[in-house]
């Protein structure tokens, strides 16, 4: 934890990623519980898929704090990232 401190207020907020990760797996449930059940492990597969592949779609945008992280990211990582 005292690592991810170290770095910019920008860079932790593209870091820290766990609302979005939970609204994917709120999706995902979602869907689950909607079907209830599978007859096989390739049905269940292929409506996470789907779901998957939706919310995809629906989320082009990139973090509006993206821009400032990128530039923080060169700071950092001189030679190893490449704004662009």
């Amino acid at each position: 934890m005292i690592p991810f401190f170290a770095f910019p207020e920008e860079v932790r907020r593209i870091i820290d990623t766990t609302n979005a990760i939970e609204a994917l797996n709120a999706k995902l449930r979602r869907a689950v519980r909607a079907r209830g059940h599978f007859p096989t492990d390739e049905s269940a597969f292929k409506l996470l898929f789907l779901v998957l592949r939706q919310t995809q779609k629906e989320g082009k945008m990139p973090p509006r704090e993206w821009g400032m992280a990128k530039a923080q990211f060169a700071i950092l990582f001189e030679g190893r990232f490449r704004l662009g």
